[in-house]
């Protein structure tokens, strides 16, 4: 199968003019066999190109099941590189409002480990978002899905070389949605990428969401961690 050249710079606006242009054609896929046309269209022949990813991600699925252990808990779904398999597999799997309580997705960069012990993630940490029930049904999916489109789409520019990964936690008292990167001394790409991010989910100017360090959430004593940054 054909491939395009990969989205680079134009990020997440790139990756939402893609699914735009792949639906189009394949609108005007189905209107040609519709019109038994036998001579191979444009349109046709472009349904079969992929466009490239920047970067290729993997998707686990955490089920909390106390009888195993974490890491038997932890399971790969699938591996992607184009915008194509990208929908094809978001489009397949539940939305998170409808997962258990106890469950996760997490999408990280391939070959990185959804894991603060993991060499990529252990030095760094991760903008955490913690929702009230009531955005569950209202707030959650979507919050989700436009954190994917900025993870695939590279929308931090520079600083998305830093991006480790993205988690959602399914939780009774609360869903939580994170984004990891690599160094929690890295403040500007950090500072980046949490005023972007919060610019792209439109979140109120009131709504503060913080910046813990990997090292800090895992040795706390209490119920919360100290915020390194907040925007």
């Amino acid at each position: 199968m054909a491939t395009s050249e990969p989205v680079r710079g134009e990020g997440e606006r790139a990756v939402r003019a893609l699914t735009g242009a792949i639906l189009r054609a394949e609108m005007r896929g189905t209107e040609s066999e519709e019109a038994s046309n036998d001579s191979p269209t444009p349109a046709v022949a472009e349904q079969y190109i992929k466009h490239p990813l920047q970067n290729r991600w993997a998707l686990w699925y955490f089920k909390n099941d106390k009888s195993k252990s974490w890491t038997e808990n932890l399971r790969l779904i699938s591996k992607f590189d184009t915008v194509e398999d990208f929908w094809a597999l978001y489009n397949h799997i539940q939305q998170p409002s409808k997962l258990g309580f106890g469950c996760d997705y997490c999408l990280f960069k391939d070959g990185i480990k959804p894991m603060w012990e993991d060499d990529r993630n252990k030095l760094g940490g991760r903008w955490l978002m913690t929702l009230s029930k009531q955005q569950r049904h209202n707030d959650l999916d979507r919050y989700w899905m436009e954190t994917l489109l900025c993870l695939i789409g590279e929308s931090f520019d520079e600083a998305s070389e830093d991006v480790c990964g993205a988690v959602v936690n399914v939780r009774p008292k609360g869903d939580k949605i994170a984004i990891w990167t690599g160094n929690c001394q890295n403040r500007d790409a950090i500072m980046t990428i949490g005023l972007q991010y919060k610019e792209r989910l439109n979140l109120p100017i009131k709504t503060l969401i913080g910046y813990q360090s990997h090292d800090d959430t895992s040795s706390k004593s209490g119920s919360t961690t100290k915020n390194m940054y907040s925007v």
